[in-house]
């Protein structure tokens, strides 16, 4: 029996992110085992859609902080006991404590068994230091992840950013650093009748025909950045102007006093964390993300599916999605100026073809991040780096 052990810090990772490459080992051959923190859920209020994968879960308790020693210690060496219990032909490792931990305790198995009897990957869906990040994370981020690049064998990033940047470790060959288009999108799901749901959409949420509905999906936390959004609403003061929210997090309560103290509690909705944003994005005409950082993001690529014009902020992920112009706008994340100065475009040229054409374009441009085109790219790189001895 060949097994294959997936980690990732929070639960809802994989099934958010990565069942369709668990599919690909399965058909490789491989049971699948994943280890994660299932006590704490993320992308999700609980982990019903693991249920009837058949994948085998194992508790560790990872937490995202790199400065909680005593967790991470203890979370280390529930993973070496995982290991040492259950022989791992493959360890692939996803976020990042659980890429650092995971990478450590498959190394110690290396050292025992030979590095052809454990082969591990590691997928960077955004390394924290990239052009624009701070000193700071330069600092502590970047040593560490040239370190742990000498144990990793497959190295695989989904940002062009990432991919030139793991190139230049000197510490694993060149030719075992991969660069795939995302974790795929379903192009076809976002794209039937959109003009003519649109409409009966907006109708459920009381807006007119004419209205203009930004729509936002991610987290409620300081880095995704909501509150520039809602604060330059509140400059442009449009009532035909409305702003959804799909996300949970820790600042809901701060931005729902934003959302009080500007008087926008009419057309800036909070809807907490969607499973399925299918028919925000239905009714939405502008998808907005002004992130600090990301890695290459989902909603941004469902969004384009969906032919909607994208306002983003200009960092690594978000640019080599969007086309200035074409397909949308950047800006800095902190150029409130530059948001109000957009919002003000949109609002005079809405009337228009302006953002369909934008929307166009954006459908035609997602089609290289399909799911059909991201499996072929992950199976190949399977097949190229497990080892015939495991076969």
């Amino acid at each position: 029996m060949k097994r294959a052990l997936i980690i990732a810090t929070v639960s809802g990772f994989v099934s958010q992110f990565e069942m369709d490459h668990i599919q690909i080992l399965k058909e490789l051959g491989y049971e699948i085992h994943y280890a994660s923190n299932f006590y704490h859920p993320h992308y999700g209020i609980d982990n019903h859609r693991l249920d009837g994968t058949g994948m085998i879960l194992h508790q560790v308790d990872f937490v995202r902080s790199p400065f909680r020693i005593w967790q991470n210690w203890r979370a280390y060496w529930q993973l070496r006991k995982l290991m040492k219990e259950i022989s791992f032909q493959l360890v692939h490792c996803h976020t990042p404590m659980g890429g650092v931990l995971g990478r450590l305790a498959a190394r110690k198995e290396q050292k025992k068994k030979g590095k052809e009897a454990v082969k591990i990957f590691y997928t960077v869906h955004g390394f924290h230091f990239f052009r624009g990040a701070s000193f700071k994370n330069w600092l502590f981020y970047y040593p560490v992840e040239w370190w742990l690049a000498g144990i990793t064998d497959v190295l695989i990033t989904i940002t062009e950013e990432d991919y030139k940047q793991a190139k230049k470790f000197s510490k694993i060959a060149s030719d075992h650093v991969y660069h795939i288009h995302g974790v795929g999108v379903e192009t076809e799901q976002f794209q039937n009748e959109r003009e003519f749901q649109k409409e009966q959409e907006k109708a459920q949420y009381g807006m007119e025909k004419d209205t203009i509905l930004f729509l936002s999906v991610g987290e409620l936390n300081r880095n995704k950045n909501h509150i520039m959004m809602i604060r330059a609403l509140a400059k442009i003061k449009d009532k035909q102007m409305y702003y959804f929210i799909c996300g949970e997090g820790k600042e809901r309560k701060k931005l729902q006093r934003e959302i009080k103290r500007f008087g926008l509690e009419k057309r800036v909705f909070l809807f907490g964390y969607q499973e399925d944003i299918s028919s925000f994005l239905k009714c939405a005409d502008i998808y907005v993300a002004l992130s600090y950082r990301e890695g290459l993001s989902l909603g941004i690529q469902e969004a384009m599916a969906a032919g909607l014009p994208i306002l983003a902020s200009d960092i690594r992920g978000n640019n080599e999605l969007v086309i200035p112009e074409s397909g949308g706008w950047l800006l800095k994340p902190s150029d409130k100026k530059r948001l109000c100065f957009i919002l003000k475009k949109i609002q005079k040229e809405s009337s228009s073809d302006y953002l369909g054409k934008k929307g166009r374009f954006n459908q035609e441009r997602i089609k290289a991040y399909e799911k059909a085109v991201t499996n072929k790219e992950m199976k190949q790189i399977y097949l190229e780096n497990i080892s015939k001895g495991n076969d």
